[in-house]
């Protein structure tokens, strides 16, 4: 998106924005003051009426000069925060519902306006089949469907080549069905399941700005499974996800007028996790296809791409509240243009956990970063990715109290 000098209808927007964002944090406070007094039975001893839980997770974002990435962190940015809580209910032995609502701002994204993150209907036959329908979280790598539990994680960010904070309202959750199942293999260790299908819908809100307005997305179908191997070895599970999906989008493109774009892609990831007392290590290899077609070749260009990502992760549990883990991200965004430093993206990432209590967490994370695919040339001044710096680090610094 292209910065604009402050005007009177900016700043008007932006006390609305702070409107919304005390709203949304009102609503969810008073939800959470309320919860307690209605989730549970009036015998101690009975099933919870309803399972409530949340979260908050202010933070903090800063970046060596020259760069601003996720937020405008040249200098410093709270702009790197969320908040959120679910509730989740036992309606029958087979039949289980659930929703959360969750807000956040991340630099340009969110603005802290709430929205509805998921929402499920879950009804079990048995344990190796079940079914979903609602707006149901995606089984994509290790980590995706618990991406928005930061207490989940050791590190602040997960590797951003396989799990892009930017893109979670596109990867986390789609609003249609699925089929899941735990199936035991005997001496052959277990296979976990899922298939799914239906459509997303994107926050147009989220995408205008700039040059563009008047935009809209519609995700045609999107279609996918996941099949995870638990091994006999004890911690060691091995797996494959794969996304397929298909989006048309219109925008007018300043003097240029109507933009039309259209988008098919296929995601796709290799897993493996080994989990051996209190070590965690991981890797994920993955592959994103696109074929892109618009009218405005002047704009987009008509192509197919192949983008490759990939991580190695380890984590290690010191004490009950140190948690220490470091881990290596690389992305190229087009296989076959693999030079240059908008062509490329290493992240080493070092991140220390203090869990105060079971309620509250702090976290410390610093990334060593080389090229500038991961950044933003809008969230630059438009500077050309190739001109920003070849070297840059990121720091992080976040608190999250949760219940």
């Amino acid at each position: 998106m292209v910065e604009h000098e402050a005007d009177p209808t900016a700043t008007t927007a932006r006390a609305r924005q702070g409107d919304e964002m005390r709203a949304a944090v009102i609503t969810l406070a008073l939800l959470a003051a309320a919860a307690p007094a209605a989730a549970h039975a009036a015998d101690p001893y009975e099933e919870p009426l309803i399972e409530v839980h949340g979260f908050a997770s202010p933070g903090f974002i800063v970046t060596t000069p020259g760069v601003n990435y996720l937020a405008r962190s040249d200098g410093g940015s709270a702009e790197f925060s969320e908040v959120g809580i679910n509730f989740t209910k036992q309606l029958t032995d087979e039949l289980r519902f659930g929703l959360q609502l969750f807000a956040r701002d991340l630099g340009d994204v969110g603005d802290y306006t709430p929205r509805l993150d998921w929402f499920y209907l879950d009804y079990r036959f048995s344990d190796w089949l079940g079914f979903r329908a609602g707006r149901v979280k995606v089984p994509f790598g290790l980590y995706n469907e618990t991406s928005d539990v930061d207490a989940a994680h050791v590190p602040i960010l997960l590797p951003q080549s396989i799990y892009p904070v930017q893109n979670r309202e596109l990867l986390l959750a789609q609003t249609g069905a699925e089929l899941y199942g735990y199936v035991p293999l005997g001496d052959a260790g277990a296979l976990d399941y899922r298939v799914f299908g239906g459509t997303i819908f994107l926050p147009t809100d989220e995408l205008a700005g700039g040059d563009f307005s008047d935009v809209t997305a519609d995700v045609k179908y999107v279609t996918g499974a996941r099949l995870l191997w638990e091994t006999p070895l004890t911690g060691l599970r091995i797996g494959g996800s794969v996304i397929t999906g298909e989006i048309d989008s219109t925008a007018t493109a300043g003097q240029l007028g109507l933009l039309e774009v259209s988008l098919d892609a296929t995601l796709w990831v290799a897993s493996i996790e080994l989990v051996a007392a209190d070590l965690t290590a991981a890797a994920e290899y993955s592959r994103w296809l696109t074929d892109t077609a618009s009218n405005q070749p002047l704009l987009v260009f008509p192509k197919e791409t192949t983008s490759e990502r990939a991580y190695v992760s380890l984590a290690y549990r010191v004490t009950d509240w140190f948690h220490p883990s470091v881990y290596y991200a690389l992305q190229y965004p087009d296989v076959d243009d693999r030079e240059g430093r908008e062509s490329q993206q290493h992240d080493l990432a070092l991140t220390l956990r203090f869990d105060v209590n079971p309620h509250w967490l702090w976290k410390l994370e610093a990334h060593y970063m080389r090229g500038t695919a991961a950044l933003s040339s809008s969230l630059n001044g438009d500077t050309p990715m190739s001109e920003l710096p070849w070297d840059w680090a990121a720091f992080m610094l976040k608190t999250t109290a949760y219940f």
